[in-house]
């Protein structure tokens, strides 16, 4: 699924985003840390892969793999 981020702080690794249809979600930095990405700016649109329950499980940008 695809979002918009909302919030991240780089010190935690942690934040939220915005699906396409208004809800947000938060992620932790084990998401972020599985991730190719270094860091993440505002209004970014990213991937969110998640596991059967719809934890975030890693993040990356919707054109990469």
């Amino acid at each position: 699924m695809q979002a918009t981020v909302a919030t991240f702080d780089p010190g935690t690794r942690t934040g939220t985003a915005l699906l396409d249809d208004g809800r947000e979600v938060t992620f932790d930095a084990t998401a972020f840390d599985a991730s190719p990405l270094r860091y993440l700016r505002l209004g970014q649109r990213i991937a969110l892969q998640h596991d059967e329950s719809g934890r975030i499980v890693r993040i990356s940008l919707p054109t990469l793999p």
